[in-house]
């Protein structure tokens, strides 16, 4: 998918019901008061040699970095999220709500904007071989633990 299919899909995450119960979507999870997605990545193959991998893995930071760019954009600056107290009190046995346990159980931090009544979080989830890892979006009604 490019930018332009990624913010799409966001827009539509943030204009669409939200569903009384929790249903799986193509590219995510919605329930009561959210939505979830993973960005699809059009190349997410790991054959190659590394020198493909690596410019693979370089496109899709490049990706990330274009829609974070859009999105800063159309509502400003993003807000800094820390989820370590969130960590630690699920770790201490809390149940965080959805759709947040999800971040908070995988990512040290997100990006967040209130815009008009929902919030909009672009989550990087962590990959085991580097730093890019895959790129999620979370809209709600629901405030951030």
């Amino acid at each position: 998918m490019t930018t332009a299919d990624h913010l799409r899909l966001i827009d539509g995450m943030r204009t669409e019901e939200f569903p009384p119960e929790r249903v799986a979507s193509a590219c995510g999870v919605s329930g009561p008061g959210y939505h979830t997605a993973l960005l699809p990545d059009a190349d997410r193959r790991d054959e190659g040699d590394e020198a493909d991998r690596l410019a693979r893995r370089a496109h899709r930071v490049a990706a990330h970095e274009a829609l974070l760019t859009l999105l800063t954009l159309r509502w400003g600056e993003p807000q800094p999220v820390s989820l370590w107290s969130a960590q630690e009190r699920m770790a201490a046995g809390e149940a965080i709500a959805e759709p947040w346990a999800g971040p908070v159980a995988s990512c040290e931090h997100l990006l967040l904007w209130r815009t008009e009544d929902r919030w909009t979080a672009l989550v990087r989830y962590p990959d085991d071989d580097g730093p890019d890892g895959e790129l999620g979006v979370v809209v709600t009604v629901v405030d951030p633990p």
